[in-house]
């Protein structure tokens, strides 16, 4: 990852807030109750979990209000419009990166690791909003919106920041099993099952 190429980071952080964005654009109405690969969340809740994070991320570099309520209690009751705080931090951690220099060595996020170089807090942003996505496209019987290609720099830097991570219930335990694709691959890493559904849920 150390050798991805100047401003690379961008165009997997941009393609990782289009993946969310998108995903949750098309959950139909009646799905934001439906359980996710997220255990003990639904649909809703991991939209709350998504959007606290990139607050979060926009915060620390820019210093503007945090999330609302805790990204890791999410209560799972949104009034009105759901889109409309997501598309609102989508647009804060946007415009954060878009401030950073490509090659910070020292960007502050709000992992435990605190200050990154700027190509692996991307990444980690765009990791918590791609694999989110998936989250949600999964519950809601849509196309996985994680190819290969965004899933290759995803897995570089999880594979740097995640451990950590589980102690504070970020993610679960890494599932072991064939590693098909990096898709799946990530997928495992993250504790998640590549082949979950609603119906197994």
């Amino acid at each position: 990852m150390s050798e991805m190429a100047a401003g690379q980071w961008r165009i997997v952080l941009d393609e990782a807030h289009n993946a969310l964005r998108t995903a949750v654009e098309a959950v139909p109405a009646d799905a934001w109750h439906r359980p996710t690969p997220c255990e003990r969340w639904t649909v809703t809740q991991v939209l709350q979990h998504a959007t606290g994070d990139q607050l979060a991320f926009a915060a620390a570099i820019g210093g503007g209000p945090g999330p609302a309520e805790d990204p890791f209690a999410p209560s799972g009751q949104i009034d009105g419009d759901k889109l409309v705080d997501l598309r609102a931090a989508l647009d804060a951690s946007a415009q954060a990166w878009a401030g950073v220099a490509d090659d910070d060595p020292q960007v502050p996020t709000p992992l435990p690791q605190g200050k990154l170089p700027a190509h692996v807090g991307a990444v980690a942003c765009a990791l918590d909003a791609a694999v989110h996505a998936w989250d949600i496209a999964t519950a809601t019987g849509q196309p996985s919106p994680l190819g290969d290609d965004l899933a290759r720099p995803l897995l570089a830097v999880a594979r740097q920041i995640v451990e950590p991570l589980r102690a504070y219930g970020a993610y679960a335990p890494a599932i072991t099993g064939p590693e098909t694709d990096d898709v799946s691959a990530l997928l495992a890493y993250l504790g998640r099952d590549p082949q979950w559904s609603a119906r197994k849920a």
